[in-house]
C-alpha cells in the first residue's frame, strides 16, 4: 500500500492558515533584528529601525491571532498571545531607552530577549503537525 500524507483534519485547515499569516509577520520581524548584529563585513543595521520593524510586525500579526485559536490547540494559542504581548511590551520599552546597548555582547542580550518571548510559536508549530491524521 502506497504511504499516504498526513494532512489536518478540515476544521483546522482555516486556523492554520490564519497561523501561517502570524508567522509570516514573526519571522521576518526576528529576522530584521537580528540584523543588527554586526558581521566582519557589514556594521549591523540601526537598532532602533529594527526594533520599530519589529514593533509593527508584531502588531500586524497580532491581527491575526484570533484567526487561529481553536480548542485542539487552546494552551498553545494562549502562550502564543502572552508571548506576543511580552515581545511586544519589551519592544516599547527598548524604543523609549536613554542609552543604547554596550557592544556585541549587549545588542545579543537585547536580540535574544526581544525572542525569547515569542518560543510558544515553536510548539505551536508542533500541536498543529501532531494533529495531522493520515486520509
Amino acid at each position: 500500500m502506497i504511504g499516504r500524507r498526513k494532512e489536518l483534519p478540515p476544521e483546522l485547515a482555516e486556523a492554520y492558515a490564519a497561523f501561517q499569516r502570524v508567522l509570516d509577520e514573526i519571522e521576518p520581524a526576528k529576522s530584521g533584528v537580528a540584523d543588527v548584529l554586526p558581521s566582519t563585513r557589514l556594521p549591523g543595521r540601526p537598532l532602533d529601525d529594527a526594533v520599530e520593524e519589529f514593533r509593527t510586525r508584531l502588531e500586524r500579526a497580532g491581527t491575526e491571532m484570533s484567526g487561529w485559536r481553536r480548542p485542539e490547540v487552546e494552551p498553545e494559542w494562549v502562550a502564543c498571545d502572552v508571548g506576543l504581548s511580552q515581545a511586544l511590551e519589551r519592544a516599547n520599552r527598548l524604543l523609549a531607552r536613554e542609552d543604547d546597548p554596550l557592544g556585541f555582547e549587549g545588542l545579543l542580550g537585547t536580540v535574544e530577549q526581544l525572542f525569547d518571548p515569542l518560543d510558544p510559536f515553536v510548539a505551536a508549530e508542533e500541536r498543529f503537525r501532531a494533529l495531522r491524521r493520515r486520509r
